[in-house]
C-alpha cells in the first residue's frame, strides 16, 4: 500500500471512528522530501478569533551579576479542564510520566525530541506513529517502542484505545500539521505540535477548536520560551529595566541546502518551505516576546533568491519590519542562506541582546550593564517537554498554548502580502 493511500485509509476510518469528515492528504515526514498540496479541512472549522497578548512571563531585574531564573504567569491554555484530580470523560486522573507517541520519525524526531524524551522526568516515550514500516525496526531497537504502541497512517485512529498514550507530539512537515493535530484530538490525546502551526490561520482556528471540542489540551513547540535566558528577555519586556523598548532586531537563520537538496520538503512551496515559514518563525516570535506587545503592521518585507536554480519555487532571504502600539520597531530578517543568530532589543536607557539567541543550546547574551544571560538546561526539548507534561498533570495552563502559534501565523500571512505589494499591511 502507498503512503498515500495509507493515509486516505487512515481518513477514512478516522471519519468512521468519529463520525467527522476529513479529507486532504499529504506526503512526507518531518524532514523528508514531501510532494502534494496542504490539507483540506471540514468539521472543525471556525472564524479566525482575534489574537491579543502575549505570555507575560515575569523577569528578573537587572541589578549586575548573573541573572537569574525568571519566573511569572503563562496567558490561559486551550482546550479541555482536565485537572489532577479528575480527567474527563470518564478518564482517569493523569499521573507522571506521561505516554508520548512521536507521529512523524524523521530528523528532528529522531535526533531531538526522542533523545530529549529519555531525559525528561514526567514523560516518556512510549508510541511512534510513522507512513515509513522500514523506520519501525530500528526506533523499536534504539528506543524500546513495543508493538502494540506503534501505528501508521492506516490505523492511527485506533490510538484512542491506547490508554498508555497520553500525548501525540507531531512533528510532519507544515502542510499536514492541521490534518494530524486534529486526527490527535479526535482521538482523545493531548497534542503537541511543532511550529509553525499550520499554513493558514483558519487551519490553526480548526487545530485550537477540535482540541476544544474533544476536551484535550494543546501546546506548539516553541522550545525557546521554556528557556531561561529568553524567559528573562520576556519578563524584561513586562518590568522594562533599561526604559521603554524602541527598536528590536531579530535575525535567524543558517546557510545550506545544495543541489543535492533540491527535492527536500524545505524547498518546496506546497509542504510550507521556505526561510520565511522554517526559520522566520524565530524572528517573528521572538520580536513578539522581546516587545510583549502584537503587531500592528508589517511594512518593508521582501523576498529573494540568490541561488534560483535550487530556489525555484521559495524564498530563500525574507526581510521585514513590524511596527508594535508602543512605536516599537522589530528589523527582522531570515534567510537560508546566511547564518543568523541575534537578538537585540534597544532601550530609552540600555539594551541588552542574546546571541546565539535560538540555538539547540548554549544561548546567551548580555545587558549594556553588564548583566550576564548565561543560565544553562541540559537539553531545551527536554525542559519543553517536562513542562508541558507537567503542567497537564497538574491541570495548569499550557505555556505556548494554541493561539501563540495562532498570531505568528497570522504574521508571515501578512508579510508575504507586504512583500508581493511592496505596501504595508496592517495586522487585523
Amino acid at each position: 500500500m502507498s503512503l498515500r493511500t495509507g493515509r486516505r485509509t487512515f481518513l477514512q476510518a478516522l471519519a468512521a471512528a468519529t463520525g467527522t469528515a476529513m479529507s486532504g492528504c499529504g506526503s512526507g515526514e518531518e524532514n523528508t522530501p514531501a510532494g502534494g498540496g496542504g490539507s483540506t479541512l471540514t468539521g472543525s472549522g471556525g472564524a479566525v478569533g482575534a489574537a491579543g497578548g502575549s505570555n507575560g512571563v515575569g523577569g528578573a531585574q537587572a541589578t549586575g551579576g548573573t541573572d537569574q531564573a525568571a519566573g511569572g504567569t503563562a496567558e490561559p491554555a486551550t482546550g479541555g479542564a482536565e485537572t489532577a484530580s479528575g480527567g474527563q470523560d470518564g478518564r482517569p486522573p493523569l499521573q507522571s510520566p506521561l505516554g508520548v507517541a512521536l507521529l512523524g520519525l524523521g530528523k528532528y524526531a529522531r535526533e531531538r525530541l526522542a533523545p530529549a524524551l529519555e531525559l525528561t522526568t514526567h514523560c516518556r516515550l512510549k508510541g511512534i506513529v510513522t507512513g515509513t514500516p522500514s523506520k519501525v525496526a530500528m526506533w523499536q531497537t534504539d528506543f524500546g517502542i513495543e508493538s502494540e504502541h506503534v501505528y501508521s497512517y492506516d490505523n492511527f485512529a485506533s490510538i484512542v484505545d491506547d490508554p498508555d498514550i497520553h500525548v501525540v507530539y507531531v512533528v510532519t512537515p507544515n502542510h499536514v500539521h492541521a490534518q494530524f493535530a486534529i486526527a490527535a484530538a479526535r482521538a482523545k490525546k493531548h497534542v503537541w505540535l511543532e511550529k509553525p502551526m499550520a499554513m493558514t490561520p483558519e487551519e490553526c482556528q480548526s487545530i485550537i477548536d477540535a482540541c476544544n471540542e474533544n476536551g484535550v489540551k494543546l501546546a506548539i513547540g516553541y522550545r525557546l520560551q521554556h528557556e531561561p535566558n529568553t524567559q528573562t528577555v520576556i519578563g524584561y519586556a513586562a518590568t522594562k529595566p533599561y526604559g521603554a523598548i524602541t527598536e528590536v532586531l531579530s535575525h535567524s537563520g543558517f546557510s545550506g541546502f545544495s543541489a543535492a537538496d533540491a527535492n527536500v520538503w524545505r524547498l518546496k512551496k506546497a509542504p510550507g518551505g521556505g526561510a520565511l515559514w522554517d526559520m522566520g518563525v524565530y524572528t517573528i516570535n521572538s520580536a513578539r516576546y522581546a516587545t510583549g506587545e502584537e503587531p500592528i503592521r508589517v511594512r518593508n518585507a521582501r523576498q529573494w533568491t540568490e541561488r534560483p536554480d535550487l530556489f525555484t519555487e521559495v524564498d530563500e532571504w525574507t526581510e521585514f519590519e513590524l511596527e508594535f502600539p508602543s512605536g516599537a520597531i522589530a528589523h527582522c530578517r531570515t534567510s537560508f542562506g546566511e547564518s543568523l543568530d541575534r537578538l537585540v532589543v534597544t532601550c530609552a536607557s540600555g539594551s541588552y541582546e542574546l546571541s546565539p539567541m535560538q540555538a539547540y543550546s548554549g544561548v546567551k547574551g548580555q545587558t549594556s550593564n553588564g548583566v550576564l544571560l548565561n543560565q544553562t538546561i541540559e537539553n531545551q526539548q527536554a525542559k519543553q517537554m517536562d513542562d508541558d507534561a507537567l503542567a497537564l498533570i497538574e491541570g495548569r495552563p499550557m505555556l505556548v498554548p494554541g493561539e501563540e502559534g495562532l498570531r505568528d501565523v497570522r504574521i508571515v500571512a501578512a508579510i508575504q502580502r507586504c512583500a508581493s505589494t511592496a505596501a504595508p499591511v496592517d495586522i487585523g
